[in-house]
């Protein structure tokens, strides 16, 4: 019975280090994603600013 409480207690733990594992990496990756869509936006300015208007 004793093993059983080991072995919950570890698989437990376990699972917890991965899920702050696959947490960090998804922080990162939408960091990331700012970043890029950030950039995307500031040239998409950059070009409307360019475009010499009509009127």
């Amino acid at each position: 019975m004793t093993w059983y409480v080991i072995a919950a207690v570890l698989l437990s733990t376990a699972g917890l280090l991965v899920l702050g594992a696959l947490g960090a990496r998804l922080w990162l990756d939408a960091a990331r994603l700012a970043r890029a869509v950030d950039g995307a936006s500031r040239a998409l300015a950059e070009a409307g600013g360019e475009i010499p208007l009509r009127g």
